[in-house]
């Protein structure tokens, strides 16, 4: 029996709470409810002054798939042969071509510039300027040749059009100097830790340094054009500038929202206190934890705090039910902790799985982006399930607070009484008919689903930003771009590969095998440079452009083109690299060029020859491709095995699992059928948003399935009117929630980046049909599948249990 006051208001004392560890727990948190609430605000303040020591950062090995062939290659020769991390720098000239004095002196200023940046592989930096970028060219006594730009050079009219001849003379057209002679080139290799600090190279910043240099030696005479990894990482950062004003419009619009849903502003204070508290504590123990924000984890404080209004509003209106009925503040909240702990905590559980799935991506930042999504979702446990009923249970209730604080709610409630028929089995087999030839019709819209980047430049960036018309311009007047595919010749059991004409041969072949695939702009090897060579030796004429037979011409030629191009071999050439430039880096692009070279390695390598992928940016991506296709079976196998262990574990019941997963599989094939038709690429960019969908879909499953059973096994409710009762406690909450966050990062469309705006495209589409699958597709199939099993007898009609608010 409850124990009550004189005046008739049950106390609060233990008799007055369920029984059991839920019971006591519950009414030991609310008996300190003091020093917890001191503890929580202590926390919150030290991990707030924490987080100001976070830091935004790019590194380009945590890029890098793990365990990969390609990145096994490109980790082995990175060092010797470059060619992953690079910069090209392309000085446009705005008044005729290269060839004048001004010109010359702005490039060799903006060469300087380029490399005295921390950071940079000085002896990587290539341009006219540099000593080796040199030209040959046949003279009746033999050979006569040089830099392009001599050490003489005086800027006289004479030494200009020197300059000129030289180019013209030289093979550097195209990749160096464009093919209009209106611009040409810096090429500059990253290092792999900044020699200033000695540790990992801050990507972001380095970014920031050469938009520096862009701004100091831009202006009227010459345009200055950036690509590479570290500027594309560099401008994702700072495109999140306005991520803080995102931030700030969505905490006003769900602001706005809960007053208006709840009718006070108390209520809606301590909602979005209690949505804001993780996000503090995230970035808090993020540097404590050596982890920083980088391009896909940057969004993450959205996440959290989307997620922690979706907890927050379950426990406001169900601490304002228990309000309505009588109870005191702290007795409200005690009940509140006692219904939604299990269920929030098993919802913030299957969140954190979700997240935890695409772990099997073997990709640093991957990993980087669970670990502090699992830290975010484990301490709303603490802070929505705990802190947020003690904040509540302060709240004072007066005199008419029932009728002034009742919100909207009561509108649903004809609602709920018509969706409440889907449980109906005529009703159930018609929707769950629809269910199915809607996932029908999405499987086979997904097929179409690519994954890896699609559209041109950086699909991260709008097709206006900066980045991507610099890209657009190197490409359109360079035959060379930042988008090569290296493959690692390595001749087997041979003392000398280059002076042996079969090794060359072969290379030769495979270079002119390559120039045929589709979606390759130029190749470079050391096949082609010999035979280029042997024309060049032979009075120029073509007819001699073969590979030699002699030892003796073999080696003075690989002389010359390792002098030449030093990316081409290792010292002694037992090691050779062709590079594959390519149109761009599309998946179809990559996966073709791959698949040709795979092709090629399968028919024609032998025991004297290795052929190996992959060395360059386009083959890390590739490799980034092939494992987020070969992880994602494993992934959604994972994310779906992981959350239905976790709801049979929670209701013991092998119906309600299926009824809360099998929707959650359609919402997921629906979402790639919606990227498939948006041209949205699967990538690590992307794999998040499925997680956080079939969270957030759990999140709506749990909490109506945990009222639905309880109504209908312990109060004894046929299954339609437990489905009512739990719409009419849970329903409305729902309902405004996933309308709150939908709204919320529907604002995202206007960012600057266009991954922010396509994830937030997606997200709300997830949230809306997670919450249609929770509420008519569930119960549907719970009509179908499920028979309650009664404990107890009704006690009252559902139309007259409770009060509806």
């Amino acid at each position: 029996m409850k124990k009550k006051n004189a005046a008739g208001a049950a106390v609060f004392s233990r008799e007055n709470f369920q029984p059991g560890w839920i019971g006591t727990t519950a009414f030991w948190i609310f008996s300190q409810r003091l020093p917890l609430l001191i503890a929580g605000i202590v926390m919150t303040i030290l991990l707030g002054l924490s987080a100001t020591r976070l830091g935004l950062n790019a590194e380009f090995s945590k890029m890098i798939p793990q365990g990969h062939e390609y990145t096994d290659t490109f980790s082995q020769y990175q060092k010797q042969l470059g060619g992953g991390n690079r910069v090209l720098i392309a000085v446009r000239s705005k008044h005729g071509d290269i060839f004048s004095t001004e010109y010359l002196a702005k490039l060799r200023t903006v060469q300087e510039g380029v490399f005295y940046i921390p950071g940079v592989e000085r002896a990587s930096v290539t341009s006219i300027f540099s000593p080796n970028v040199v030209h040959y060219q046949v003279v009746e006594n033999g050979f006569e040749g040089g830099p392009v730009i001599a050490t003489d050079y005086d800027g006289s009219e004479q030494a200009l059009a020197k300059v000129k001849d030289n180019i013209v003379k030289s093979n550097w057209v195209g990749r160096i100097v464009s093919n209009d002679f209106k611009s040409s080139m810096i090429v500059a290799e990253l290092m792999e830790n900044d020699p200033e600090t000695g540790e990992h190279l801050n990507i972001y910043r380095f970014g920031n340094k050469l938009e520096d240099l862009r701004r100091r030696f831009e202006g009227e005479d010459v345009s200055i054009h950036i690509i590479g990894f570290a500027k594309a990482s560099s401008d994702i950062v700072n495109g999140t500038d306005s991520i803080a004003i995102f931030f700030a419009v969505t905490f006003v619009v769900t602001a706005i929202l809960l007053f208006w849903y709840s009718n006070s502003a108390m209520l809606t204070a301590w909602a979005l206190v209690a949505a804001m508290i993780p996000v503090v504590w995230l970035l808090g123990i993020m540097p404590l934890a050596g982890l920083t924000l980088d391009p896909l984890s940057i969004l993450l404080p959205f996440l959290i705090f989307a997620i922690g209004v979706s907890h927050a509003v379950q426990m406001t209106n169900a601490w304002k039910q228990e309000v309505i009925r009588g109870a005191d503040g702290q007795t409200a909240s005690t009940n509140c902790f006692i219904k939604l702990f299990i269920p929030g905590s098993v919802a913030l559980l299957a969140n954190a799985l979700g997240f935890v799935a695409i772990a099997f991506v073997p990709v640093q930042i991957v990993k980087d982006l669970v670990i502090t999504a699992t830290i975010g979702v484990s301490i709303m446990i603490a802070t929505n399930k705990v802190l947020l009923p003690i904040l509540l249970s302060y709240m004072k209730a007066g005199r008419g607070w029932e009728s002034s604080h009742a919100g909207h709610e009561s509108g649903a409630n004809r609602m709920w009484e018509v969706i409440s028929r889907v449980v109906e089995r005529r009703n159930a087999l018609a929707i769950t008919a629809f269910g199915a030839m809607a996932l029908v019709a999405a499987a086979l819209l997904a097929r179409d689903l690519k994954v890896g980047d699609l559209g041109k430049g950086i699909p991260e960036l709008r097709q206006e930003a900066r980045y991507n018309l610099d890209a657009e311009f190197v490409t359109a007047n360079f035959s060379l771009g930042v988008d090569v595919l290296g493959v690692i010749v390595e001749p087997q059991n041979i003392r000398e590969p280059c002076l042996e004409y079969a090794t060359v041969d072969h290379l030769d072949r495979f270079e002119s095998a390559m120039r045929q695939v589709e979606g390759v702009e130029s190749v470079r090897g050391l096949g082609g440079a010999v035979r280029t060579l042997n024309v060049i030796n032979n009075e120029e004429n073509i007819k001699w452009g073969g590979i030699p037979e002699t030892r003796a011409q073999l080696g003075q030629y690989m002389t010359d083109a390792n002098a030449k191009d030093k990316d081409l071999a290792l010292f002694g050439c037992q090691t050779a690299q062709v590079l594959v430039y390519l149109k761009d880096h599309q998946a179809s692009t990559l996966a073709k060029v791959v698949s040709e070279i795979k092709s090629y390695r399968e028919q024609f390598s032998d025991d004297s020859i290795k052929f190996r992928l992959a060395t360059g940016s386009a083959g890390i991506m590739a490799a980034t491709n092939e494992v987020v296709k070969s992880s994602d079976a494993w992934v959604n196998l994972a994310l779906f095995g992981s959350v239905s262990v976790l709801c049979l574990l929670t209701f013991r019941s092998i119906p309600i699992t299926v009824c809360i997963v099998l929707p959650l599989v359609l919402v997921t094939v629906l979402c790639n059928a919606i990227m498939a038709l948006l041209h949205i690429g699967l990538k690590v960019n992307t794999l998040p948003v499925v997680a956080l969908g079939v969270g957030v879909g759990i999140d709506y499953g749990i909490y109506m399935f945990e009222r639905i059973r309880h109504e209908a096994e312990n109060n004894g409710l046929n299954l339609r009117d437990a489905f009512q009762e739990a719409l009419w406690q849970r329903g409305t909450a729902s309902v405004f929630t996933a309308l709150t966050m939908a709204i919320g990062v529907g604002f995202w469309g206007f960012s600057d980046l266009k991954f922010q705006a396509d994830m937030g495209l997606l997200l709300a589409f997830m949230f809306v049909v997670n919450l249609l699958a929770a509420i008519i597709l569930s119960p549907a199939l719970a009509g179908l599948l499920w028979k309650p099993a009664r404990h107890s007898k009704p006690d009252a009609p559902a139309a007259k249990r409770g009060i509806r608010v």
